[in-house]
């Protein structure tokens, strides 16, 4: 195959925008369609970002055949239904994470997406960033020795209490929103799945935590520490720590160009690794046509996504029930 997908966004979510700044970067995919439970917002949104078509339901839009991609940035409770819908429209879907809530959902989504041949994909953007594929590398190369502990945090103050993060019906919290992406680095890193997890959090007004830490243990003994919250300031750091060196990736979730690594020794020699980077969003764009119109695996598959999903389930049940979780 060789073309031009063709984009639409489910909603008008402000993610939308780093998809839309990212498409003029990549010849293969255009935004051609914008669907919204309201026709005038639709038109509104179609016209401050220059997009051809507009669909005042989501229904419409998943029926056109003129639609190959669906970008899915609906709340995190709403994911499972909406990727469905599209996957037996027949379309392929790039789902903003977290992909489901459950690990079932997850598998009801791959076993949809098998049956209809088309390719579904978790929105982890920073998977496919030059400094995380660095990174990878690395670790690999043996740059920090035998890596024992991953210590990951995403944290931000959310002063608006009227947000969807905070809604447990449209599953909020700050694991699923940032949470998710600490535990998804360190699993990635570890080239394996936690067999035994544990957590605490604190809890808001609604009931979701506002504030999370948790331990990840795998079976070749290494040993992870994530936190996030909404009532901490901006915090983004992961720290690779092994037996010979020390990695610090300072901005790890959203890299951009321009970011440095720092290799610290046992001699408390500093080494700086520069990487020069690319737009963030840009390399799920690319990632996406790679699988539909060359037939590659996607970077982050749904296996990724199913123990992600499993990670972040075990870890609240811990939270809730004050005790380990094995999985």
């Amino acid at each position: 195959m060789s073309r031009i997908l063709r984009w639409g966004l489910l909603s008008t979510a402000r993610i939308n925008r780093a998809i839309l700044t990212a498409m003029p970067h990549s010849p293969r995919n255009v935004v051609t369609a914008v669907a919204s439970r309201s026709a005038a917002r639709a038109a509104a949104y179609a016209a401050e970002w220059k997009i051809a078509r507009t669909f005042a339901s989501y229904e419409a839009m998943l029926a056109d055949p003129d639609v190959d991609v669906i970008y899915n940035s609906l709340p995190n409770a709403l994911h499972t239904e909406w990727t469905l819908k599209a996957v037996q429209a027949g379309k392929h879907v790039l789902c903003e994470k977290p992909l489901a809530l459950t690990v079932a959902d997850v598998d009801a989504i791959a076993a949809a997406a098998q049956q209809a041949g088309v390719v579904v994909a978790e929105a982890f953007m920073y998977r496919h960033h030059p400094q995380t594929l660095r990174v990878k590398e690395m670790i690999g190369q043996g740059a920090v020795g035998e890596m024992r502990l991953l210590r990951g945090a995403f944290s931000y103050l959310l002063t608006n209490r009227s947000d969807v993060r905070l809604l447990p019906e449209l599953g909020g919290g700050s694991l699923w929103d940032v949470g998710c992406y600490p535990i998804s680095f360190a699993r990635f890193l570890a080239g394996a799945e936690p067999v035994e997890v544990f957590g605490w959090q604190v809890s808001g007004p609604s009931g979701v935590d506002e504030l999370f830490a948790g331990q990840l243990r795998f079976a070749n003994g290494l040993l992870a520490q994530v936190d996030s919250a909404f009532q901490l300031p901006f915090r983004s750091f992961m720290e690779i720590a092994g037996s010979e060196r020390t990695l610090t990736v300072a901005a790890p979730f959203k890299p951009q160009t321009n970011e440095e690594l720092i290799l610290r020794h046992k001699n408390d020699l500093i080494e700086v690794i520069k990487i020069a980077g690319e737009p963030l969003y840009r390399g799920e764009i690319e990632d996406m046509a790679d699988a539909v119109l060359l037939g590659k695996p996607p970077r982050v598959g749904l296996a990724e996504s199913r123990g992600n999903v499993a990670t972040i389930t075990a870890l609240l049940e811990s939270a809730h029930s004050n005790r380990p979780v094995r999985l």
